[in-house]
């Protein structure tokens, strides 16, 4: 399902974090949000997933608007994997992905036969099928990474949005998370810091910087020389090699305003 953000403007604590951004996601598209610390990234998931109300502008999810809806309708549609995600203690594997079903019952509803196979359907796909008993608090970093996608996955969403999904994971885990995320075929927007990441798993990526758009686009054109250097103020550059694969290099002298 397409994401649609038009002229959005957000405000907080009396600033403005967040100046008439436009964003799309076509159906299926993995596209990467990327830009310096503090420069509206996880404000702008917050106000698609519905944490934070924009000042202005709107949010459509195909063709309906997400301010619109009721809060159990958006999580039907909207899931979303963050940072430092409370998880009730003593949980298991499985009670955590079953976690995903609860915006699709009532207050009193319990899972049936189909939630269930919902569940397997969502722990196999994200390889966390044989640990469905363990407690999730003694999983590794990559591990419960895995658990909130497969929850996510549980509520059987039509956007999904992550927030740093491989912040403190080891490389290899955050090379399988994001391969993982591509194959999921859902519209995904997702918040990366790693260039080099963003670059070699994102469809598409949106740049931002002091809260507004300044680039988007193909990897190759969204990390051009001159975005690296003005918004990131590093001197690279990015290059597709003979593998597929775009890769950011880093000149001899990186720092772009230390030259």
């Amino acid at each position: 399902m397409k994401l649609q953000v038009n002229q959005v403007s957000v405000s907080l604590g009396g600033k403005q974090i967040l100046h008439d951004v436009d964003l799309d996601v076509a159906p299926g598209e993995f596209v990467g949000l990327i830009g310096p610390n503090g420069s509206g990234k996880s404000t702008l998931l917050r106000t698609i997933y519905r944490s934070v109300r924009p000042a202005a502008g709107t949010v459509h999810l195909g063709e309906q608007d997400v301010w619109g809806m009721s809060a159990r309708t958006a999580a039907r549609h909207t899931a979303a994997v963050l940072q430092n995600c409370p998880t009730p203690p003593g949980l298991t594997v499985r009670e955590v992905a079953e976690l995903g079903r609860t915006p699709h019952h009532g207050m009193f509803d319990r899972n049936g036969h189909t939630d269930r196979e919902i569940v397997d359907a969502a722990l196999a796909r994200t390889g966390m099928a044989d640990h469905a008993d363990r407690i999730y608090g003694s999983l590794s970093g990559g591990e419960r990474q895995r658990v909130l996608l497969a929850r996510a996955l549980a509520q059987e969403p039509k956007l999904l949005v992550l927030d740093e999904p491989t912040n403190h994971l080891d490389i290899r885990a955050r090379f399988e998370l994001l391969e993982l995320v591509h194959t999921v075929g859902v519209t995904t927007l997702a918040v990366l810091h790693d260039l080099d990441l963003a670059a070699r798993s994102c469809d598409r990526l949106v740049v931002l910087d002091g809260g507004r758009v300044v680039a988007v686009g193909p990897v190759l054109e969204a990390l051009s020389p001159a975005v690296l250097s003005e918004v990131f103020g590093v001197t690279a550059a990015t290059e597709r090699h003979d593998d597929g694969i775009v890769r950011v290099t880093y000149g001899a002298r990186p720092l772009a305003r230390a030259s």
